[in-house]
């Protein structure tokens, strides 16, 4: 890559022993690579596909759904082998779900340059980031990304932006023997180095490795979810058990039923028994809920890695803040000119349109290119680059159109003091301008003097600071917040939601940012003396609310400090460094300004970058979460009922009362299509810990009055001695006992009603009354019109467990108000 940028007669005037002056030679470079010292880096996630779909496929829960899916369809009645469709749904979409996890992990990168500059045998050539090996030199010039870690052999004013690496938004000055991290980016200056890590050793990389292992977002509604599937599978086989002895008792005992062949119809009682306890419409619904919350947040510029991390920020309760490039826009923009003396030293406007058009040029002396403007002029005596171990930089001009003499852009503190070494006399032109400088300094404004020195040459071999030099202006830069900040911050602090800055920037600096978006902070909390005790840690992070020079690993240990005191912590990021953080949050947020890596291992990521969005987000997960914690009653309280049942009829040597397809009849009037509704529609409840305690305490009980209002129907119907006791009968009449309470339990948890949820309802009822009315239907699903005392007797049935239904409701509703 040609270099368009003017060099410097005093450019790369410091060396180190290093490798041949030419570089590595083709046969060094193959050796190296024959030995694997190449910088290519393991990218395999820690599952491969067949362990997805093996983790997602071969589960017990699947085990018992599908023999008894292949039982049903040996035994001839596909009609009620319906339930295998939900089962392979969810095994569907849990293993596209982690899939596309992983195709996320494998692009992780943190190095985005594709190419690499090297010297090899004597010439610059470009060549794959993967092809560099050990002991290659790079050549570095401004724009640069570093590849992999290397030691600097020549400088010539380079500087490198490692905040994607620490999060420190300064350039960072690299002189001759220092080392340049992989993943920075070279900001000024030029020069070379030599390789001495990489692939998996090196610096990027080792920051890397654990975001990628594969990991789910901590969800309360799966986490839930996968404890009741864990309890009913253990709770499958003794409850089948149960249900076959009732169910062969009632056929004449085992070796009746099994000589007249009774037991096939036995069998499939049984297996409807098993299929009725496991709620597979909830884990399905809950996948679609998630699925269809990402679509309305990707309308809104909010891409979800995960759908699951639909429901985290409602439960978050600290959200972390990465101040550069979250709070702020990640760059530094001209704030103005403060004149020192009067008149100003003339010349000083051009003398900064140099420092602004020089090549070489450090990101704040860039900032000043808009204002102020160069036309050449007569060309620089000589010039030191910025470092940031100087902390100033000058140009030296011999007259013609620009003013002789030497001008100094610098720190006020340095440029000012060093010379003297006692400081500056209060009162005196330094002493004034000092002191100007830290009243601006204390507002959160970086400060920057330009001063003159008169007709002193500073030589660039010989970089030091003239004795005498006269301050003539102080420039302010600022970090540019996001308009958005404050708006968000302040709409987080009125939902209850504590708040952290966390930063590599100085506490100060940091402090000063969070008092312009509105946080009230008095001073800043330096991490460097953070305590290792892991209490104190938590003490530390209880108490403030800024945190600045913050390693990366402090970062993660910050957030699982917040995670031990009981906190939901999400985390927002721009940078590699804030990778292990995101990883250990509860729910990773990244800007679309992130280096790739934060970006693949965020579970959201701002893809305009609107940092207002995350209210959005907050609504959708809890119109998430409180419609799942809705319909989980209607599923968990069919649950309920089925295990009652089975138990109930099995002791009682009763036959189980209905046909799988008779169950997915009711099931789909009375739980499944509304629910998909229900699960869909606006519901802006704040979110409260405890969701499965609240789903169970109102579903239990209501599978129990179900389950009772059944067994007394039965136990009536084969008390009663007449044709009313035919299996036709009783599960016709059955049925429609169930679906009429199935309503019932859908119309309390549907509470408050309003127009919507009151047309769900009422079109389940039409369709129950046509579909009951239908010969086809009926024929299908192997109902009959029952005598007229059957209907009494369930017409009873459904009265007295819709009454004790509504004081279930009511009960629940006083100790878990809305």
């Amino acid at each position: 890559m040609a270099d368009s940028r003017r060099q410097r007669p005093e450019l790369l005037h410091r060396r180190v022993s290093g490798p041949p002056a030419g570089g590595l030679s083709r046969g060094d470079v193959a050796s190296r690579m024959r030995h694997g010292l190449a910088n290519q880096a393991p990218d395999a996630t820690s599952r491969s596909l067949w362990e997805i779909v093996r983790a997602n496929v071969l589960t017990l829960f699947n085990a018992i759904v599908g023999t008894s899916f292949v039982l049903l369809l040996l035994l001839g009645s596909w009609q009620d082998a319906l339930f295998g469709l939900s089962a392979v749904g969810n095994s569907v979409i849990g293993v596209v779900q982690e899939y596309r996890a992983k195709v996320s992990l494998d692009r992780l990168a943190v190095l985005e340059a594709p190419r690499a500059r090297v010297l090899r045998d004597g010439t610059v050539q470009e060549i794959a980031t993967a092809d560099v090996v050990l002991d290659d030199v790079l050549v570095l010039r401004a724009g640069d990304q570093v590849t992999a870690d290397a030691a600097v052999l020549e400088s010539g004013g380079l500087e490198a932006d490692e905040s994607l690496l620490t999060g420190e938004s300064d350039p960072v000055d690299r002189e001759v023997g220092s080392e340049v991290l992989s993943g920075s980016i070279i900001v000024a200056g030029r020069g070379t180095a030599r390789v001495v890590r990489v692939g998996a050793e090196s610096f990027a990389s080792r920051l890397t490795a654990d975001a990628k292992r594969f990991s789910l977002v901590n969800s309360e509604i799966r986490n839930s979810l996968d404890r009741i599937l864990r309890w009913l599978t253990w709770a499958l086989l003794p409850v089948a058990l149960i249900v076959a002895n009732g169910e062969m008792q009632s056929r004449g005992g085992w070796e009746q039923a099994i000589a007249s062949g009774a037991w096939t119809s036995a069998l499939v009682g049984v297996i409807a028994s098993v299929i009725a306890m496991i709620p597979l419409g909830l884990v399905l619904l809950s996948s679609v809920a998630f699925a269809v919350g990402g679509v309305r947040l990707a309308g809104n510029k909010v891409l979800i890695q995960e759908l699951a991390a639909v429901e985290g920020l409602a439960r978050v309760d600290v959200l972390c803040l990465d101040k550069t490039g979250t709070l702020t826009e990640g760059q530094i923009v001209f704030d103005g000119v403060h004149e020192l003396a009067e008149p100003a030293e003339p010349g000083w406007e051009h003398a900064l349109g140099w420092f602004a058009a020089d090549p070489e040029a450090n990101a704040t002396s860039r900032c000043l290119e808009a204002a102020f403007g160069h036309n050449g002029g007569n060309p620089a005596v000589s010039s030191v680059p910025f470092s940031s171990a100087r902390k100033w930089s000058s140009v030296t001009f011999d007259g013609g159109s620009q003013r002789r003499g030497s001008w100094i852009l610098g720190a006020p503190e340095v440029v000012l003091t060093e010379r003297s070494g006692a400081g500056a006399v209060a009162g005196s032109p330094a002493g004034v301008a000092l002191g100007k400088a830290g009243q601006l300094a204390a507002s959160g404004l970086r400060t920057v003097v330009l001063a003159y020195a008169g007709d002193t040459a500073i030589a660039a071999d010989k970089a030091t600071l003239p004795s005498d030099v006269k301050p003539v202006v102080v420039l302010t830069f600022r970090e540019q917040i996001r308009p958005d900040a404050r708006q968000t911050l302040a709409y987080f602090r009125e939902e209850g939601v504590a708040l952290k800055i966390i930063s590599g920037d100085d506490p100060r600096t940091v402090a000063a940012i969070a008092r312009s978006v509105g946080l009230d902070v008095v001073d800043g909390y330096d991490a460097r003396t953070l305590p290792a005790d892991p209490r104190l840690l938590e003490e530390v992070m209880a108490t403030y609310m800024v945190f600045g020079r913050v390693s990366p690993d402090q970062k993660k240990d910050m957030v699982a400090a917040l995670q031990r005191r009981g906190h939901t912590v999400a985390m927002t990021g721009d940078g590699v460094n804030d990778v292990l953080a995101l990883k250990e949050a509860d729910l990773g947020i990244a800007m679309n300004s992130a280096a790739a890596a934060t970006k693949a291992v965020a579970r959201l990521v701002l893809l305009d970058g609107r940092f207002d969005r995350l209210p959005g987000v907050l609504a959708e997960g809890r119109r998430v979460i409180a419609n799942i914690e809705r319909v989980s009653k209607l599923f968990l309280s069919k649950t309920a009922y089925s295990i009652a049942i089975a138990v109930s009829f099995g002791l009682l040597n009763l036959q189980f009362p209905f046909l799988p397809r008779q169950l997915s009849f009711t099931d789909g009037l009375t739980i499944g299509i509304p629910a998909f509704f229900l699960a869909l529609m606006a519901n802006a409840r704040p979110y409260r810990p405890g969701f499965l305690r609240r789903s169970l305490s109102f579903a239990m009980p209501a599978g129990l009055i179900v389950a009772a209002s059944l067994l007394g129907l039965n136990v009536y119907a084969n008390s009663s001695g007449s044709a009313a006791a035919s299996p036709e009968a009783l599960q016709s009449a059955s049925v429609l006992t169930l679906a009429l309470l199935g309503l019932w339990i859908l119309s309390v948890v549907s509470r408050p009603l309003d127009a919507k949820k009151l047309a769900v309802l009422i079109a389940m009822c039409t369709a129950l009354l046509v579909l009951l009315n239908l010969p086809l239907a009926q024929e299908f699903l192997k109902l009959t019109l029952p005598p007229a005392d059957m209907l009494w007797a369930a017409g009873a049935a459904v009265v007295g467990g819709g009454l004790v239904l509504e004081v279930l409701a009511w009960v629940h509703g006083r100790k878990f108000p809305r």
